[in-house]
């Protein structure tokens, strides 16, 4: 492990000589370790105050006054290991620690992970783009809904699953700002610095890793992510390693740790800030699902697919969870803390582990388990089950990839997805469709025809992607051998995110047309099909509907629970809308037969608060609509957070009678 070097009496630092000060508590310090030291009895030793002291202390030493005691009296244990006749212990005592398990605390490597800094919704020279802020939804699903858009952000989720599987002091620093990273680096001593970050951000991690090493110049740099695809990227980044696939094994295992233990699984929520038609969603106990992490990686391997890529390719995933009987205690842990209902299962095909799907399921009804289920799924794996099984399992919301008419992909061999689809919905089943523009077989002939096909589908969200080689794929390499990158050495990658043009020679699409194919594809599906808070309302009450008076409390009970919000936010919701799409004939028809259809399901409480609560929500529409007009764009918050964090006790504690262990 590395420790900033002490700076001696008469050296500088920069350019400011240490003040004596200083240099008379580090003397202190070093000739008084083994004795009980706080700031209070060093202050006053050197004449100073407290308060003073503790402010000089860390501007010229680079570390507060605790850690510097307990560096202090590891390094005083380090010489002393060199001595065949001292115990662990003894030399734990000798130093200045209760015991020699103290010592190993004190002596673990202290841990920086961070996501790129913002902020991301804008133009810049380090590779940000406005058209590519950090929102799934707004960026990829909703981008052309204006007002209705839904807006969230996600949490970094992968270094928050690396943080809950280590022992080692870690801070976890997501979403900051560039000015919040360079103060922590600058302020805090860090051994190893982690940064994780996408392809198109790798001009921000090439900048991060530069500024590491100015300002930590003893710190192990690791990188992460998706980033992590681009080849030969550590001949690009000031860095010393290069983690390529999941991480809490590479870092145990970096760190001395158990690498096989059982994998904890933090309590991560699956959006923050999420509002819609200018109006923020519920954030109270229960309304906003659990993130649940049971694997990585996807056995079908798309060749487009960079996550799949990301853990090894088609065939090769990892399971943090093996079992049902795991995953179940998992999500009842999650139940209790977190005092949710509902999950957001980021695994790239949950329902593929049908043995694992199913004991949970059999679990589920032991234990009377009304939870909802958020999954991604290819068709063919939905079709495998039965739809008592999916309704049973608690599947409420899917995310299916359609990828395009007369796709070659075999997740979808022989599926007519346009009739599961209905088959889903008239089960209260929501779907997140995902196509992709710009398939090999396109051409400027036949996308209209392709993109109809897709909006026909009328699936309650739609991503709408390019296609895109990204590094590390199957199909980046495929382009490359075929000499059509256009960058093969993915030294321009800002807008390799598959929201505004090709980053290969397409056969049939010249060049600069495929945005416009997309921006087309986006609002033709909003012009058809309509916001899609209308889209939900409608599949949540065909839930409702079927299911409300199921014999099966437990099932009853979700379907119940799903629909709490239409008889007052939905109808009221709709109520808006229809009037802001007055104008447009066929657009309000649709809400107006979803708004009937609630209306007679529902009765007077929906009657009545649809246009008083409907009032509300237009007006709150136009100001989001003229925020947006006027150039507003949303940022996360940056959130800070330590873990494993040694204490005064650990640092300071006076020995007691020494004791064998």
């Amino acid at each position: 492990m590395r420790f900033p070097q002490q700076t001696n009496v008469g050296s500088r630092e920069g350019n400011r000589v240490e003040p004596v000060d200083v240099w008379k508590a580090r003397n202190f310090i070093h000739e008084h370790s083994d004795e009980e030291l706080s700031l209070t009895q060093v202050a006053k030793a050197v004449d100073i105050s407290p308060n003073h002291l503790s402010e000089k202390f860390k501007q010229v030493t680079g570390v507060n006054f605790v850690e510097y005691i307990a560096r202090t009296r590891l390094e005083k244990a380090r010489g002393l290991l060199h001595n065949p006749n001292l115990r662990g212990n003894e030399i734990a005592f000798a130093a200045g620690f209760q015991s020699w398990s103290q010592c190993n605390r004190a002596e673990r490597p202290h841990i920086l992970l961070t996501s790129v800094f913002g902020p991301f919704a804008q133009d810049d020279d380090h590779g940000s783009r406005a058209i590519n802020p950090m929102e799934l939804y707004h960026n990829q699903v909703t981008r052309v809904q204006g007002p209705f858009s839904l807006r969230m952000f996600h949490r970094s989720w992968g270094i928050m699953l690396i943080q809950a599987n280590i022992e080692a002091p870690c801070t976890l620093l997501d979403f900051p700002t560039f000015d919040r990273f360079l103060e922590e680096i600058r302020n805090n001593r860090y051994d190893i610095v982690g940064i994780t970050g996408i392809t198109p951000n790798v001009r921000k991690v090439e900048t991060m890793c530069r500024l590491v090493r100015e300002h930590q110049p003893l710190a192990t740099i690791v990188v992460g992510g998706h980033v992590a695809n681009i080849a030969n990227i550590e001949d690009r980044l000031e860095v010393d390693h290069v983690v390529r696939g999941e991480g809490v094994r590479w870092f145990r295992r970096f760190l001395g740790e158990d690498e096989n233990k059982p994998v904890r699984h933090p309590h991560i929520y699956s959006g923050l800030g999420a509002r819609t038609m200018g109006i923020p969603l519920s954030k109270k106990p229960g309304e906003v699902a659990a993130t649940l992490i049971p694997s990585v990686g996807c056995p079908l391997g798309c060749n487009f697919c960079s996550t799949s890529a990301m853990f090894g390719g088609k065939g090769r995933f990892i399971n943090f969870y093996d079992t049902g009987d795991e995953l179940f205690g998992v999500m009842r842990e999650l139940e209790r803390d977190m005092k949710v209902r509902s999950f957001f299962v980021m695994d790239e095909n949950f329902l593929l582990h049908r043995k694992r799907a199913l004991r949970l399921l059999e679990l589920m009804q032991e234990q009377g388990k009304s939870w909802s289920l958020y999954v991604f799924s290819s068709a063919n794996v939905l079709r495998s089950y039965t739809i008592e099984q999916l309704v049973s399992l608690g599947i409420s919301w899917v995310w299916m990839g359609l990828e395009g008419k007369n796709s070659k992909y075999t997740k979808l061999s022989g599926t007519d997805t346009l009739s599961l689809v209905r088959t889903l919905q008239s089960h209260g089943i929501r779907v997140l469709g995902s196509s992709i523009i710009g398939m090999e077989e396109h051409t400027p002939e036949n996308i209209d025809e392709a993109i109809a096909h897709s909006v026909s589908h009328d699936t309650e969200f739609h991503q709408f992607m390019l296609y895109t080689p990204v590094p590390g794929t199957a199909l980046f390499a495929e382009h490359r051998t075929r000499g059509t990158l256009l960058d093969p050495e993915s030294r321009n990658t800002a807008d390799t995110h598959g929201q505004l043009k090709f980053n290969f020679r397409h056969p049939n699409i010249p060049a600069g047309m495929e945005s416009e194919f997309l921006l087309r594809a986006f609002t033709n599906d909003f012009a058809v099909n309509g916001p899609s808070v209308v889209r939900m309302a409608r599949t949540t009450l065909q839930g409702w509907k079927r299911y409300h008076n199921h014999p099966d409390k437990r099932i009853r009970s979700r379907f119940i629970w799903e629909a709490r919000n239409l008889a007052v936010t939905y109808s009221a919701a709709l109520w808006a809308a229809r009037r802001w799409f007055g104008e447009q004939p066929a657009l309000r028809q649709r809400i107006d037969t979803v708004l009937r259809d609630i209306y007679r399901h529902l009765g007077l409480r929906a009657r009545i608060a649809a246009p008083l609560a409907g009032r509300y929500i237009h007006r709150q529409l136009r100001r989001e609509d003229e925020s947006l007009r006027a150039g507003w764009t949303y940022e996360p918050p940056t959130f800070y957070e330590k873990t494993n964090q040694p204490t005064a006790r650990d640092y300071c504690a006076l020995p007691n009678v020494p004791t064998n262990r």
